[in-house]
């Protein structure tokens, strides 16, 4: 079973970057995209980033522009790098996985907040 570890977050001011980072751990798993989705207070999942293992992105409105996701396929790891963050962008950051023949692997989550 596949289980994804992510790093970085933390607090940052507006218009600051922060990059985050998700390495998926364990043997005997095939993982075809990868990706981000954040979750505010009071509100709904939302879409930030995703990446097939072709490098096909695709970006939730809200962050096109300023958050770019990358990948290394060699090391199962998914990258995130934010610029220009607006308070809005204040959520837990989950890392995504969908896996071959499995069910979709989750992260625990990481706080990134952004503020003054």
């Amino acid at each position: 079973q596949v289980q994804l570890v992510e790093s970085g977050g933390g607090l940052v001011q507006p218009e600051g970057s922060l990059g985050l980072s998700c390495s998926a751990l364990g043997r005997g798993f095939i993982i075809n995209t990868m990706g981000w989705y954040r979750r505010a207070p009071g509100k709904q999942r939302e879409l930030v980033a995703t990446i097939t293992t072709t490098g096909k992105t695709k970006y939730g409105e809200s962050v096109k522009g300023r958050f770019t996701i990358s990948r290394d396929g060699a090391k199962n790891t998914v990258y995130l790098q934010m610029n220009s963050l607006k308070a809005e962008d204040t959520a837990v950051y989950y890392c995504y996985a969908e896996q071959m023949l499995r069910s979709d692997a989750w992260g625990q989550g990481t706080q990134v907040t952004v503020s003054s």
